[in-house]
Formats: structure tokens, sequence, C-alpha cells
């Protein structure tokens, strides 16, 4: 099943029953997780683990990275070539391999999904983007020198196993069925068919999908791979961990995701129910804009630090979703420096808020989606902050609302989830939370986090530059 779920928080958790618990069919899956964070099956426009959780089993990428080793692997490339001069990637295909609609998948295709992503310039094109790679330059850069060949040309010095592993994420590398989306497309390229359909050759096809209710996915027959093990899999929105809990014990449900720790500790005391935690990369984390005058001022940015219960978050709230972590790199890549040490203190916060010209303080606003840790992590935090006077009002929703506002830097303070993290490289890390090579409005980088708080540092910009090559 390793084509159905990937784990995508800090340490984010599968609780799977047992097949003796299961009242299902042998052959169907239903899983539960939280929604909100889903808003299309677009590759190109994805955002979120959710929509990863999903699409991973909808489209194939040229390469994959082993989960256990982090090695990069063959997918529907089965060799690729790096060039000499390190500014080219030559791709061999699958011979045999087909889309589920049974077109045959070649290098026209993977150029085609490249073209598309950086032609409409969505959430997924961002990394790509960052790297050089322009919808401009499509042509040069996306080459399709015959049938089963594929060669990628790098606009700039870098890293091309750092490529690659951008080319192994659902999203940016989904490869599509170029003629069926050609087909659909009207003059959207396509968008508004895949919004509500798949076209790729994973190991699954989407049935059916409905927002904040439920998905369903179709085993593809025409699959190049191992057969799938499961028929059809039903993954529904149930956000309530209460309800995930009961769904498990009961054996309504097989694998449930995202449930509160003391839902988890309770279902560890089940002898037919497994809690499992496998860490990623990424962070959960507390955000401040920029573009807002009060968290403009460092002092102010530096006083949320000391107003964050750090221990009590990770004792209560975190267990089996993340462990305390303070810096930009996750604390298992190379090169990860210690944490500073931050912890809760009040009276600092005071003392730095006073030096900024808030001696009592000010209203600000917390975004958060609505889901349990999410909604108990900010709890906590409007908690401390308004012991040094800091009135933060929690303005609740789903993804494409408080994601959205980010995305659209209309925020002042917001707890979420991202920072890359996707590849086994600590420039995953620094590209998703500290870079911005671009400030404007018009720039539109909103896969980056700095972008979307408006931060931005022209040294980091180069110090992360030059690490990289």
């Amino acid at each position: 099943m390793k084509h159905l779920l990937t784990a995508t928080a800090l340490s984010a958790l599968m609780a799977l029953s047992t097949p003796v618990m299961a009242e299902t069919p042998d052959d169907q899956l239903i899983v539960a997780f939280t929604m909100t964070n889903v808003l299309s099956m677009d590759p190109a426009a994805i955002t979120g683990g959710e929509a990863v959780q999903i699409l991973n089993n909808l489209y194939d990428a040229l390469v994959e990275l082993d989960p256990k080793t982090g090695a990069l692997s063959p997918r529907l490339a089965t060799s690729w070539k790096v060039s000499d001069d390190n500014m080219s990637v030559t791709f061999t295909l699958r011979p045999g391999a087909t889309f589920a609609s049974g077109n045959p998948i070649t290098a026209q295709d993977v150029k085609f999904s490249y073209d598309r992503l950086m032609t409409l310039g969505q959430a997924q094109s961002s990394n790509l983007a960052s790297r050089g790679f322009t919808a401009e330059a499509i042509d040069t850069q996306f080459v399709v020198v015959d049938d089963m060949t594929f060669q990628l040309n790098l606009p700039q010095a870098d890293d091309p196993k750092l490529i690659l592993m951008y080319l192994s994420q659902a999203g940016v590398g989904s490869i599509l069925d170029s003629k069926l989306v050609q087909d659909n497309a009207g003059d959207d390229m396509g968008q508004q068919f895949l919004t509500n359909n798949s076209a790729g050759s994973g190991a699954f096809t989407l049935g059916q999908w409905r927002a904040n209710e439920y998905v369903i996915l179709t085993r593809n027959d025409a699959f190049w791979g191992d057969a799938p093990a499961m028929k059809r899999v039903l993954m529904r929105h149930l956000p309530e961990s209460q309800s995930q809990r009961l769904g498990l014990a009961q054996g309504d449900l097989d694998v449930g995701f995202s449930l509160a720790a003391p839902d988890l500790r309770a279902l560890e005391e089940d002898k037919n129910i497994t809690v499992e935690t496998v860490p990623s990369n990424g962070f959960y984390y507390l955000a401040a804009s920029v573009g807002d005058e009060k968290f403009a001022n460092p002092k102010v940015r530096e006083a949320l630090r000391y107003l964050i219960d750090y221990d009590g978050i990770n004792g209560a709230i975190m267990p089996f979703f993340g462990v305390k972590r303070q810096g930009v790199i996750n604390s298992r890549a190379f090169g990860a420096m210690d944490d500073p040490g931050y912890a809760l203190d009040v009276e600092k916060a005071k003392a730095l808020l006073a030096e900024a010209g808030y001696p009592d303080g000010f209203d600000t606003t917390l975004r958060v989606i609505s889901t349990q840790e999410f909604l108990d992590s900010a709890t906590a935090i409007q908690g401390t902050l308004a012991q040094a006077g800091i009135n933060a009002e929690i303005i609740t929703g789903d993804g494409g609302q408080i994601y959205g506002a980010m995305r659209d830097r209309q925020f002042e303070l917001l707890v979420g989830r991202g920072g890359g993290g996707q590849q086994p490289h600590p420039d995953s890390n620094l590209r998703a939370m500290v870079y911005n090579p671009d400030n404007s409005q018009e720039a539109g980088l909103t896969n980056f986090q700095s972008w979307r708080t408006s931060y931005q540092d022209e040294e980091l910009n180069t110090a992360i530059e030059a690490a990289l090559v």
C-alpha cells in the first residue's frame, strides 16, 4: 500500500486497525481525515499535505524518493543521466506504461505536464520558478528528444539532484495524460476538468470527489506497476477526533489521520488498533505578517518568541503530531543547528513590547483552520499572548479561508503547517520558510512562507543560493 498513504505533518499519524476489525470487504479501505484544505484535484493547483495524500494515488512522477532512505528511485523514468556540466538531465521513459485511459505515456506527456505547470503559474510552480524555470522558456527548458526520451535543461547553476527531488513530488512532478486533458481542456488548459477528474497513471483513478465530504478512489486496472491490493478506497472528511476514534474502535474505519492526543492515548490501549507515527520534515508554525505595521517591528516579533509555551504545547497537544523545534531546518536534516532555546518569558516579552512602543500591548487577529491540533495550539498561544497585553481574536475557517488569506497576504497572525521538507535536503526547508526572491505583490510566490508573510532578507537569499550550488 505504499502508493496509498503518505504522512505529511512533522510527525503525522496513521492509526491502523487490523483486518479482523474491518467490516468492509477485504479489497475496500475506508480512510478518515480532514479535507478542509483540499480545494482542487488539479496537480498544478493543489496546496497542503492532505491533497498530496490523495494525488499520490492518482498520478506518477518521473522519479520517486524511497520512503525509508530518501534515495531517488525510478518511476515513470527507468533511468536518467546528468550531463557533465550539471546543466541537463536526460530521462529514459518506462516502455509499455500507459495512463488509466489506455493512452501510452510518452515524452510529449511529460513536456505537456511541465509546460502546463509553468504556464498556469499556480502554487505548484513556485519551486521550479525559484530555480529559474519560466513559462517563457518552456521550449528550451523542457525538450522532447523522442517519444521515450525527455530532456530537462536547467536555466542556471544548480544541484540537479534537488531538482529531481522536486520532480518526485505530487503536484509539481505529476505527469498528466496530455490527450485526455486536451480533449477536455476548453480555453482554461483543463483546469475545470482536472478540478474534479484525474488524468494520471497512478494506482487509482478518481471516482468521485465532494469537497469537505468524501473522495472515492477506484483501482486502476491498467496500472503499470504491482496491482493495488484495494479495489476501492473511500476517503471521508471526518475532522472530529472523537468521531474517528469511535469509527476505528467499532471497525467502521480502517485508517484514521489527525486524531487528538487524548484519543490516540486511548486507542493505544486497544490491542486491535495500531497507532503509528511517521515523521516528516515540515513544521507547525506561528506566522506573523511583516506587512502589518506592528509585526514589521523586529522587537514585536522577538516578543512573540517569548510568548509561546513551547513545552506546554509539546506535552499536551503535540504528542503524536510533532516535536519541539525552533529552527527553520528540521532536526533530521544534515547541517541542522541546535535550537536557540526560546522559552515562555512574559516579562521579557513585555519589555520588548515596551521598547517597540506597545507598553500596553495591542489587539490583533489569529487565524487557524478548524482542525483539533491547530485549534488547540492557537488557543494556547492566545492565552500566553494575553499575558503580555496582546489580545488576539481567533478566526477559524477551512483551508481556503485561512490559507487563502495568507496567500493573499491579508492576515496578522496565523497558526499553520508547512515549510517544505518534502526533500531530504536542508534547502527544502530554507526555500519554503525564509527564501523570497521577489517580495512584490505581483510576484505571487504563494508557495513561499516568507512571501506570504511579506518578509524578505537579501543576505539570507544569497546565503541559501550559495549553500546549494
